[in-house]
Parts: structure tokens; C-alpha cells; sequence
């Protein structure tokens, strides 16, 4: 079938990763069809194939361009000198970047196990990269005497998770803030990491 009267692919296309966003981070991947994503965008289920050959190739974009956005962002941010600067740093950058994009967190985490094997290791390598410049963050404390630990990768992956952790329960306008939110993981990871 043709395209929707008034469907254009700088608009529809949005709107298809958008969908199959909101439907993948609500249902999972496999519970969601192309036939529900297209009827969350108003369009014909055939119609969706102008913007993705297949769902697969949809959750990969999502996770690579959600991974790719990450990590420019921490290539720009403010970074500090020393450390315990980068650290606090990352910290906070960490939890500003992903609080407000909790599906595509949620699926960046959740829906690894549905990606086809090339499609994992592509997405793997970018998240590799984020750890690493967390853990080289961490080595250089070490190594400069400012933090005490046994294993820098182990604690680089134990403080991402527990800085993605903030997506599970914060809720703008509740009780703390983002400010306050920020603060008080930074001291937790301060403390974890022996300064």
C-alpha cells in the first residue's frame, strides 16, 4: 500500500523509532510486532519498511544511536584534572545524560539478549568504551594513590550500574531533586571508591 497522505519520512521516520521505542521499553521486544508499531505511528504495517528492512535492525539503531548520543556527549563534557575531578565528573554526568531517557536506558540494558550476534558485538564494543573511560578514570586514581581499590574494572561497572540505578525510581518533582540526586551518588561513589 502507498504511504499515508500527509507521511514524510523526516516525520515518519521519528515517529516510527519513537513507537518502537515506547512499545519495546512497555512490552519487550519480542512481545512487539511491526503490525503494533505501525498502528502506534498510524501508518500501514508495510508502509513501516520505508524506514527499517526488519525489527531487529530497529532495536539496533535505537541502541546504537542512543549509545553513540552517550557517548559524544562524555567526549564534550566538562571533565576536570585531576581524578577525583573526572570521577565526580562522570558521576554526574552519568546520571544528568540518562535520567530523563529511561526507555531507552531500560533498552539499552534489557533487550541486549535480542540482538543478533553481530549486532551484540557492535553494541558491546560502544558500551566498552564507556566503561572504559570510567575505569581509566579509576586506574588513574589508583595509581595516584587517591582511591583504593582491589579490582578497577570490577568497580567501574559496579558504579555504572549503580548510577543507571537512579532511572528505577526517580520521578521529576518528587521528593529530591536532581541536584540533590547527583550530590548524594557522588558521596556514595566517593565513599565506594575509598577517598
Amino acid at each position: 500500500m502507498a504511504r499515508k497522505t500527509g507521511s514524510h519520512s523526516e516525520i515518519t521516520g521519528p515517529r516510527v523509532r519513537e513507537a518502537a521505542q515506547n512499545l519495546f521499553a512497555r512490552h519487550g521486544f519480542a512481545a512487539v510486532s511491526m503490525r503494533q508499531i505501525a498502528t502506534e505511528v498510524g501508518v500501514q504495517a508495510g508502509a513501516l519498511y520505508l524506514y527499517t528492512p526488519d525489527k531487529q535492525t530497529l532495536l539496533f539503531d535505537l541502541m546504537k544511536g542512543h549509545m553513540e548520543e552517550l557517548l559524544e556527549a562524555w567526549s564534550e563534557a566538562e571533565k576536570g584534572k585531576t581524578p577525583i575531578e573526572r570521577l565526580e565528573a562522570f558521576v554526574r554526568f552519568h546520571i544528568r545524560f540518562n535520567i530523563s531517557r529511561y526507555d531507552a536506558v531500560f533498552i539499552a540494558y534489557m533487550e541486549l539478549r535480542n540482538l543478533t550476534p553481530e549486532n551484540f558485538t557492535e553494541i558491546e564494543a560502544l558500551r566498552k568504551r564507556y566503561e572504559n573511560a570510567l575505569e581509566t578514570i579509576l586506574r588513574d586514581g589508583q595509581e595516584a594513590g587517591d582511591f583504593e581499590l582491589p579490582d578497577t574494572k570490577l568497580a567501574a561497572l559496579a558504579v555504572i550500574a549503580m548510577l543507571t540505578g537512579v532511572n528505577t525510581w526517580f520521578k521529576e518533582g518528587g521528593r529530591l531533586n536532581r541536584d540533590t540526586v547527583e550530590g548524594i551518588y557522588w558521596d556514595m561513589v566517593r565513599k565506594a571508591v575509598g577517598t
